[in-house]
């Protein structure tokens, strides 16, 4: 080996010890490499910052943004609002939230997607008495096999296609993984939802200390103008409560609240729900019909003046401004731009407005405030703010436009009409300028430490690759399968690159294995492309471990699993991507 292949693999047997320890931070790790690598020499000072220009770099970032944009928009709600029934066996739930999942994930970031279905997964087995640990480990092996099928769907893919076009002049296109990725995909689901959770250990789980954290209040959504809501009886509601989480406990009316639940009502403009929710599943239940807020008026001037809105959540305590009066009476709406969302007092109902709710030491406070003005009205209430959880005010009005915009950019990319990282631009740029994502979070949704391990790891595997290191490996693994058949071959690089993306970021996986399939084409003869494939499929499937996947790592508390669960459904999973995916390779890729 040369000087510089000596230091290049040694510096990634750093990286890649360092990351199994899980001491520091992967993103630390990558960009010291790179840095060390740098002085060192064997990368060269202008090629030191390239991967942070990187094609893939660029649209992991913007399908982030995007993602966001699609959630602030209600188009997730409008998909798991129509489709979610609690009462569904849990076979017939998990293939059903399998299969929104893994579109979702074909088509966003796949964290993103699962991070959106995760609530309503837990919500669901809340209500239909069952452990969330039976479905929270399929919906994230679901989310994972769906973004295999597209090019947006998964930074390997990304990566691949980014690779494939430095090396051959072209990349893949957007739906090109579509054939071997979507088969695998689909033998994947149909797995998991027949055979596969029935695999998971069943035991208490730490869900429902997670679920208790999440306050739910006492809050008022209004009947506006022209609504479709009017002369309907307000239980008419109570199948799209349900779907939300929501409780509709009754109706204020000229601002009196109406005998009992007053389910028998005939709804009219003006009216308020007196409901009792989490702050997301108020917000799902908003958007999905279209009711206002409690203070319409003071929202719809915010709105107009495109400052952005957030919700946030305050304690009273004994010494806050607001103990002891009312926010109408404290002028909160108008001294402070804030509208008093909802109220939650432990153990008790509220009979009154909640604006006219006199409020006391100890309650929880939901406020719609204008963006980053947060803080300010937390001190100027006294009160004390609860840990952030990220709650956002959904644009249930713009929710068609956000797909169509979407749906428009993935088909001339699609096309070839326009280059994707172009595309996706255009579509953040759209939903800053049409207020579907406010421009103040705009740069909140990017994952910056995937950012900068993408933008490390592609010039020391650049190096790698041009210092001969990819063609030693490539080389060696010809060398263990010579004379054998090409699926055999095949199906060594996908266990190779199974195995390493179990244990490793699959993105800094498909970094170092997608050179090495080419080169061991390029030794065999044959095109290098159902190489690229079988290392896109391969650097997705990890399933073995909570730590080969951040989708996986996201479901271990909420699950209640242990380190070994994963095994027991991943490992027969693997086993069955790869038996699937060498046939379809062979079939849709030939040599």
């Amino acid at each position: 080996m040369t000087f510089d292949q000596i230091v290049l693999f040694s510096l990634f047997a750093a990286v890649f010890a360092l990351l199994l320890w899980g001491r520091y931070r992967y993103d630390l790790v990558a960009f010291s490499a790179l840095m060390i690598a740098v002085v060192v020499g064997v990368v060269p000072v202008d090629q030191a910052f390239s991967g942070f220009g990187h094609p893939a770099t660029l649209v992991v970032a913007l399908v982030l943004v995007v993602s966001a944009g699609l959630v602030r928009s209600g188009a997730v709600f409008l998909i798991t609002r129509t489709l979610v029934d609690s009462s569904r066996a849990l076979g017939a739930h998990i293939a059903l939230m399998g299969g929104i999942g893994a579109v979702l994930s074909a088509f966003m970031n796949n964290v993103a997607a699962l991070a959106l279905l995760m609530p309503v997964d837990i919500q669901t087995a809340r209500k239909a008495g069952r452990a969330p640990g039976l479905s929270l480990m399929p919906l994230s092996f679901a989310t994972i096999l769906g973004g295999m099928a597209t090019l947006i769907g998964t930074p390997p893919n990304i990566i691949i296609a980014a690779i494939r076009q430095e090396t051959l002049g072209e990349p893949f296109a957007m739906f090109d993984f579509a054939p071997v990725g979507g088969i695998a995909a689909l033998a994947g689901l149909v797995f998991v939802a027949l055979i596969g959770w029935r695999l998971i250990p069943t035991r208490e789980n730490a869900a429902g200390a997670s679920e208790a954290q999440l306050a739910q209040y006492i809050a008022e959504l209004t009947v506006p103008e022209g609504s479709s809501l009017i002369d309907r009886r307000l239980g008419s509601l109570d199948e799209e409560a349900d779907k939300a989480d929501v409780a509709i406990l009754g109706l204020i009316r000229n601002g009196k609240r109406l005998y009992g639940r007053a389910a028998g009502q005939i709804l009219r403009a003006g009216d308020a729900l007196v409901l009792e929710a989490t702050p997301e599943a108020l917000d799902e239940f908003r958007s999905a019909t279209s009711l206002d807020f409690a203070d319409a008026a003071r929202q719809e001037k915010l709105t107009a003046a495109g400052e952005g809105l957030e919700l946030i959540e305050v304690v009273v305590p004994e010494t806050a401004r607001i103990k002891g009066r009312t926010a109408q009476s404290l002028g909160l709406a108008w001294r402070q731009n804030t509208v008093l969302m909802g109220l939650a007092r432990q153990g008790r109902r509220l009979t009154s407005h909640i604006r006219q709710q006199e409020i006391e030491a100890g309650d929880i406070l939901l406020l719609l405030c204008p963006r980053d003005r947060g803080a300010d009205v937390t001190e100027w209430l006294g009160c004390l703010p609860l840990a952030e959880r990220g709650l956002s005010v959904t644009a249930n009005d713009k929710t068609w436009l956000a797909i169509a915009l979407f749906a428009g950019a993935v088909l001339a990319a699609s096309l070839g009409l326009i280059y994707l990282p172009i595309a996706l631009g255009l579509v953040v740029v759209a939903y800053v300028l049409t207020k579907i994502l406010p421009l103040a979070e705009l740069y909140d949704h990017i994952e910056w430490p995937v950012v900068v391990l993408l933008g490390s790891m592609i010039p020391l595997g650049a190096a790698l690759d041009s210092a001969g290191g990819t063609a030693l490996i490539a080389d060696s693994l010809l060398a263990l399968t010579e004379g054998l058949p090409a699926w055999v071959i095949l199906t060594v690089l996908m266990v190779v690159t199974m195995t390493l993306s179990d244990v490793l970021n699959n993105t800094a996986t498909a970094i170092v294995a997608a050179p090495v399939g080419i080169q061991m084409a390029n030794g065999l003869g044959v095109s290098p492309d159902p190489f690229l494939m079988a290392v896109a499929v391969a650097a997705s499937a990890a399933f073995l471990t909570p730590i080969g996947h951040k989708n996986n790592t996201l479901v271990l508390g909420p699950g209640g699993y242990h380190f070994g669960d994963y095994w027991r459904i991943g490992l027969p999973l693997e086993v069955l991507i790869i038996a699937v995916s060498i046939p379809s390779i062979l079939l849709f890729w030939p040599l």
